[in-house]
């Protein structure tokens, strides 16, 4: 399967009804994040969890709920060095870049346009922190 380079987010969620309505409810996270905005219209994909169900078993083992699939794991691991182009910058005054999946990685004191050299000092499942070591590569 191909993955588009515009994805924002990747989350796992149910189907439910409500009223006439079919719902797939976007968690707080990605909202908070700033992946998603309020109002805003975007695609959807839905992608089929064919998994049998002792692979659910296993891998929603970590899930809070434990009925949900886990998530993919982050792209990025802490330490890790990566060369990065600042595409935006956050509300908080960030900037914000994009790896593999869309997977975002905010880099303090960055501009936009700025080629950068971060080692990732934090990482989170839908975020990572990069500290600036190097400019302009």
């Amino acid at each position: 399967m191909e993955i588009s380079d515009k994805l924002l987010c990747l989350f796992s969620a149910d189907v439910t009804i409500e009223d006439d309505k079919y719902v797939v409810e976007v968690p707080r996270r990605e909202i908070e994040t700033g992946s998603v905005e309020p109002g805003e219209t975007y695609r959807v994909a839905l992608i089929s969890d064919d998994s049998d169900s002792s692979t659910k078993s296993e891998s929603s083992s970590n899930s809070s709920s434990g009925s949900a699939p886990s998530e993919p794991q982050p792209p990025v691991e802490e330490g890790e060095i990566r060369y990065v182009e600042v595409e935006d910058i956050g509300k908080q005054g960030d900037g914000i870049a994009r790896v593999e999946r869309g997977y975002v990685i905010i880099v303090p004191d960055a501009e936009i346009g700025e080629r950068v050299k971060v080692e990732i000092t934090e990482v989170k499942s839908n975020f990572a922190v990069g500290e600036i070591i190097e400019e302009d590569f």
